[in-house]
């Protein structure tokens, strides 16, 4: 699901005792027991499994320039008049006993949660930055996936297997994009934003879409505070399509067999709806209601601030996004609404649980062999798991944005600001949420008698750098 994201090149010091006291409230683990460091010492020291040879392929990877927990490496080809895409993910089960320190830590942890200016790993960083990750020139066990995609990027034939691979690049985004601007990138990169345009338009005709949140920058000029956006760019929407292919593939092969774990998301309220068009209306934006949510946001700009605010906000329709464990009967609701189909979590196993399992029920279905008895028996307790950790997750997210937001707003305290009322308080008709219009900030107000969509003015009365708290009051 995404969330809101913030980055901090430096933890201000305001903000310190905010911080820790957050993840000290959340339970975030400081760092690994020492048994779990040194079970993924000897996991990382074993030698290479026998597997297939498959380093004669040239995949390289994408991500953030800092980024060394790399899952993922990508190879496309032009086939016929479609294309291949050979996906690789790092085969996490290789290293990964099931009952072993690193497992049972693992699953306390759920996910790495990626905190503005450092992260907590769901693996010891000897695994998820080192021998499981997918760094370049470097031989590693991974799981291949291949898809076969007509000349429309329609999937039509899918494939995953064990294999050894060598990453041949560790590319980054914004280099990786000034190339394909400049007209210098080599073929791989042409290839993918051809091919992540395909998927692009695939989206949209089945009624699907990618909120490309933008990160929420920090900055400071002197000893003020203030937010910027960071708008994502356009090659990071193209490589989030080939992610999104491979599992939406996955699923399909799970439903086929009737076992494995979806990700799902119900269909929106129209409650949910409705509050982001106050937010949009507060924001300055026009969203008629002839308009649907998906064609909104698609024309939503993330380099322009207020919009790129109304896309974070949009973040709020993925809270009922969970886990669907399969046990051989048809689900009711199967379907990822913002995807508009089947969908899995398959390609991040670095960082995310739940890949691991749904990884291996595919390998098996694609090999013909029965699933490996340590997942049939760890997929019920899964959606359970990955929940809690999803909902600290959040919570630390936006507590996080909650602290920023009250660092960037203090040194104004008793101000005035314009505002629309988003949401009102089910039990005192005196309390809601209002969606200021600069800064684009969502806090709680009090007024006497709030009227939901009304435009207002309201004073700034608290903002609490230790709890996130921010407070105004109607005029």
């Amino acid at each position: 699901m995404p969330g809101p994201k913030v980055a901090i090149s430096a933890e201000p010091p305001a903000l310190a005792e905010g911080l820790r006291r957050l993840r000290d409230t959340l339970g975030v683990p400081a760092e690994f027991p020492a048994d779990v460091l040194a079970d993924a010492e000897r996991a990382a020291a074993r030698p290479l499994p026998e597997l297939p040879d498959r380093t004669d392929i040239a995949f390289v990877t994408l991500d953030p320039a800092s980024s060394t927990d790399l899952d993922q490496a990508f190879h496309l080809s032009r086939v016929g008049d479609g294309y291949l895409l050979r996906y690789a993910i790092a085969d996490v089960a290789d290293f990964v006993a099931a009952g072993s320190a690193v497992d049972v830590e693992a699953h306390q942890r759920g996910e790495t949660l990626y905190a503005p200016n450092y992260r907590t790993p769901l693996h010891p960083p000897v695994l998820s930055e080192g021998a499981a990750s997918l760094l370049p020139d470097q031989v590693r066990p991974a799981l291949v996936w291949e898809l076969e995609l007509d000349t429309e990027g329609r999937t039509t034939a899918t494939h995953v297997a064990r294999a050894l691979v060598r990453s041949r690049a560790k590319l980054d985004y914004v280099s990786a994009q000034a190339a394909l601007d400049a007209g210098t990138a080599d073929e791989q990169l042409e290839l993918l934003r051809t091919v992540g345009t395909l998927l692009q338009i695939q989206e949209v005709a089945r009624g699907g879409v990618s909120l490309n949140v933008p990160e929420q920058e920090v900055v400071t000029q002197g000893s003020v505070w203030s937010l910027a956006y960071r708008a994502p760019l356009p090659i990071e929407g193209w490589n989030a399509q080939l992610s999104l292919a491979t599992g939406m593939a996955a699923a399909k092969l799970m439903l086929g067999a009737g076992v494995g774990l979806l990700r799902t998301l119900p269909p929106a309220k129209e409650s949910s709806i409705e509050r982001l068009r106050r937010t949009a209306h507060a924001l300055g934006l026009d969203w008629h209601h002839a308009q649907a949510y998906p064609d909104f946001v698609r024309s939503l700009d993330a380099r322009v601030p207020a919009q790129a605010a109304m896309l974070n906000s949009c973040t709020t329709l993925f809270r009922g996004a969970g886990y669907l464990v399969l046990d051989g009967t048809t689900p009711e609701q199967p379907e990822h609404a913002a995807i508009a189909a089947p969908y899995a979590h398959v390609t991040a196993p670095l960082r995310r649980l739940a890949d691991r399992y749904a990884g291996e029920v595919c390998l098996a279905i694609c090999a013909g062999t029965p699933v490996p008895r340590w997942v049939l028996e760890g997929l019920p307790e899964l959606p359970g798991e990955m929940s809690e950790s999803g909902r600290r997750t959040n919570k630390f997210e936006r507590g996080t944005v909650d602290l920023v937001e009250a660092l960037v707003l203090a040194p104004r305290m008793g101000q005035t600001f314009d505002g629309v009322v988003i949401a009102l308080d089910e039990e005192d008709e005196n309390e809601g949420v209002l969606q200021l219009t600069d800064p684009a900030v969502e806090a709680k107000v009090k007024g006497g008698r709030l009227v939901l969509g009304q435009e207002v003015q309201a004073t700034l009365t608290a903002a609490d750098l230790v709890t996130g708290a921010v407070q105004f009051r109607l005029l």
